[in-house]
């Protein structure tokens, strides 16, 4: 009797961990004026979770990149307008070390010689036409000076790289 409760409770943690790992191919993030489909994320530079799981820690960063750049957006876009992005590559601040034991988690060193990246393409639509689109590359070589060390936000220096790029190329084309 014992051996078939055993068995039951390991069947039942293995699955909920494979669910807790399954990833959604192209995980699609919206929020107001902005939607991001993030392409591939299992090929991206670096978006390593440090003492979560993978899966969930993509996913909050992605919906937390989106939601701070809506916050900008609509400040930017008019009421009809709308911005996507198609995200092909993201490199998180810091690098990612392994503690060797010390700790059951790894940690992630943000020093200047790990700027964040994302590669992205871009169309801005009004009224479901498009009047605006665009490739982007960018990078932030001075991202800790920039960005406000008094924050603790977990994607500050993404988000600030996203706002900046929103503010100087996309509106003054608007």
């Amino acid at each position: 009797m014992k051996l078939t409760y055993l068995l039951l409770a390991g069947a039942m943690a293995s699955g909920a961990a494979l669910a807790a790992t399954d990833k959604v191919e192209n995980p699609v993030t919206e929020s107001g004026v902005v939607k991001i489909e993030w392409k591939d994320p299992k090929s991206f530079r670096d978006v390593e979770a440090v003492g979560d799981i993978q899966s969930r820690f993509e996913m909050r960063t992605f919906e937390t990149l989106t939601k701070n750049l809506n916050k900008e957006a609509v400040k930017v876009l008019k009421p009809n307008q709308k911005l996507e992005l198609q995200v092909t590559d993201l490199d998180l601040a810091g690098d990612v070390r392994p503690t060797f034991g010390a700790t059951s988690n790894d940690i992630r060193v943000v020093k200047d010689i790990y700027p964040p990246r994302i590669t992205f393409t871009y169309s801005v639509t009004e009224d479901g036409k498009v009047i605006m689109v665009g490739d982007e590359k960018l990078k932030d070589l001075g991202f800790m000076q920039s960005a406000g060390r008094m924050s603790d936000k977990a994607t500050k220096y993404e988000s600030k790289l996203l706002t900046d790029w929103l503010k100087k190329t996309v509106a003054p084309k608007l």
